[in-house]
């Protein structure tokens, strides 16, 4: 399903639904960032995506980094909670969704970096290489409360 995203645009349409979603910021041993090149809006950002019924946030977040990475993470602390209603998606079944995003830090415990259905590239990203993807506005302001440790962002 194709998507769009807006970020502080007066064009964007009116969010009809929030749904609550976990992002994980995995560092590897390099102080490495882990991104993924998302098929649907081509531009990198954190694995992450919408929580299912029956599993935490904390779980979404694992889960979802397996399955957009291959990477194999547990959680060892809390980035936070991103509920900007000036980002929207709009969906082309018509959904239209507020963002909502639990980010969580973690560090990789297993798996290798791994293309799928809804990533078509995956690598660990040196913060000083940063400026060279094409990250969403929202990621990178989580990437950027993470480096500079203003953390938990509650907002």
């Amino acid at each position: 399903m194709g998507r769009t995203e807006y970020y502080d645009d007066p064009d964007a349409p009116e969010a009809n639904t929030l749904v609550p979603a976990s992002n994980l910021l995995v560092t590897d041993d390099t102080s490495a960032i882990l991104l993924q090149r998302r098929r649907d809006t081509g531009q990198w950002a954190l694995p992450g995506g919408a929580q299912n019924i029956g599993e935490t946030a904390a779980e979404c977040a694992v889960r979802e980094c397996l399955e957009e990475t291959g990477i194999v993470a547990e959680i060892t602390g809390f980035l936070g909670v991103y509920t900007n209603p000036r980002h929207i998606v709009a969906y082309t079944d018509g959904e239209i969704r507020q963002q909502y995003e639990n980010t969580y830090i973690g560090r990789p415990v297993g798996g290798e970096p791994t293309i799928n259905d809804e990533a078509d590239g995956v690598r660990f990203v040196l913060p000083a290489d940063l400026d060279e993807y094409d990250i969403h506005p929202s990621m990178r302001q989580q990437i950027a409360d993470y480096l500079a440790g203003t953390y938990p962002y509650l907002g």
